[in-house]
């Protein structure tokens, strides 16, 4: 008699079902993964543009104009791009308080609209 040397179906059915759990188990946390990263990358890009504008501030006696006026000042070697949004255009800028400040961006957040794993909006941090 000639066996063929294989796998059955059933065999071929278990081995998946198997890989199908492990990668239910695997997903969800990779995903989660992803999420904290960009979040922590986040607040890295916040921590250094607001140090950026606070140093500006110091040289200047005026907070700047523009994110421009950061790079151009070498206070930031690029406006860093929000990994929320994907873009360096959707920062919002914060206007100081005092109408008697020159410049115009005193503070900055993200332009995100999305809400954060904590529960906090992106733009509030």
């Amino acid at each position: 008699m000639d066996k063929s040397k294989g796998f059955t179906l059933i065999e071929v059915l278990v081995v998946l079902a198997i890989i199908a759990t492990l990668l239910s188990l695997v997903a969800p946390r990779y995903f989660d993964t992803i999420v904290r990263a960009q979040e922590t990358s986040l607040k890295h890009d916040l921590i250094t543009m607001r140090e950026a504008i606070d140093k500006y501030y110091a040289d200047n006696a005026a907070y700047p104009d523009t994110l421009e006026d950061l790079v151009q000042g070498k206070y930031l070697r690029s406006i860093p791009e929000d990994p929320i949004t994907k873009s360096a255009q959707t920062w919002t800028v914060v206007a100081p308080v005092d109408s008697e400040t020159k410049g115009l961006i005193y503070d900055i957040h993200s332009g995100s609209t999305d809400i954060a794993e904590d529960g906090s909006a992106y733009a509030d941090w």
